[in-house]
C-alpha cells in the first residue's frame, strides 16, 4: 500500500553492472551495498564491526549512466529509495527472498573522501515556443475560446451593488460628537452646553486685539468611564 523510503550509508561491494531486462528491454545499472555497524568492544576497549545489511541497488534512466560512469567498487555511498523485498523461486523449486532498493538519489559520503562533481547537460531540446498550436491546447487536449455571452463569470462581476445594500450613515447626537471630539484630542464645540460648563469650568478667554495675547488654555477635565 504505502513505499517504504530509507537511506543507507554503506560501501559498494563490486563494480556497478549494466543489465538489460527481459521483457521490456530496459537498461538498469545494479550493484550491492552494504552497510555494517560499528560496536565498542569493551572488554578491549577496541571497537569493532557489528551487524551489516546488504541490499542490491537499482537505478534506472539516467541515474543508471551517471552511476555507471562514477561508481567504483570500495566508494562510500549514501543511497536513497524505496527498499523491497523480491520473491521469486530458483532453478531448483527453491523460494528464495531478496532485498532490493530502486535508487531516487546516489551520492558519495564525503565524511569519508573528496569528490567533483560535473554538471551533465541534457541532450534534448524542449520547445517553448508561443504560437497557435501550442495555444489551443490546454492539458494535452484541443480547446477552443469561450464568447463572453457565453462565460459564467466575468471580472468584478458581482451579483449585486454593495453601496445599495448598506444603510446610510447617521448623523452622531451633539452629546456623542462632543465626547469623540474630546477622544480625538479637540476642543469641545462652542456654545454648547458641554459637561465642562456644568461643571463650573471656565470658558477659553477670547484674544485680546490690543495686547496681542493668546487664548488662555484650560486644562481639559479627565473623563471617567460610567
Amino acid at each position: 500500500m504505502y513505499d517504504t523510503f530509507v537511506t543507507i550509508v554503506g560501501n559498494v561491494l563490486h563494480e556497478p553492472e549494466w543489465r538489460r531486462t527481459t521483457n521490456t528491454g530496459v537498461l538498469v545499472t545494479t550493484f550491492k551495498i552494504a552497510s555494517t555497524s560499528r560496536r565498542l568492544n569493551r572488554e578491549t576497549g577496541q571497537w569493532a564491526d557489528g551487524n551489516s545489511l546488504r541490499v542490491r541497488v537499482n537505478c534506472w534512466r539516467t541515474l543508471a549512466s551517471n552511476v555507471k560512469n562514477s561508481v567504483t567498487r570500495g566508494d562510500p555511498l549514501i543511497v536513497t529509495g524505496r527498499l523491497f523485498t523480491r520473491d521469486w523461486v530458483d532453478e531448483q523449486g527453491a523460494k528464495r527472498t531478496m532485498y532490493e532498493l530502486d535508487a531516487i538519489a546516489v551520492g558519495h559520503d564525503l565524511s569519508r573522501g573528496r569528490a567533483v562533481f560535473e554538471r551533465i547537460k541534457g541532450n534534448t531540446a524542449t520547445s517553448a515556443v508561443e504560437d497557435a498550436q501550442a495555444a489551443q491546447r490546454v492539458g494535452g487536449e484541443a480547446t477552443e475560446p469561450v464568447p463572453d455571452h457565453e462565460a459564467p463569470s466575468q471580472f468584478d462581476d458581482t451579483p449585486f451593488d454593495a453601496a445599495f445594500d448598506r444603510p446610510p450613515p447617521m448623523a452622531p447626537p451633539p452629546a456623542a460628537a462632543a465626547v469623540a471630539g474630546d477622544e480625538n484630542g479637540d476642543e469641545p464645540p462652542a456654545g454648547g452646553d458641554g459637561a465642562g460648563a456644568a461643571a463650573g469650568e471656565s470658558a477659553p478667554s477670547e484674544p485680546d486685539a490690543e495686547s496681542g495675547a493668546g487664548r488662555r488654555r484650560v486644562p481639559r477635565r479627565a473623563r471617567v468611564p460610567a
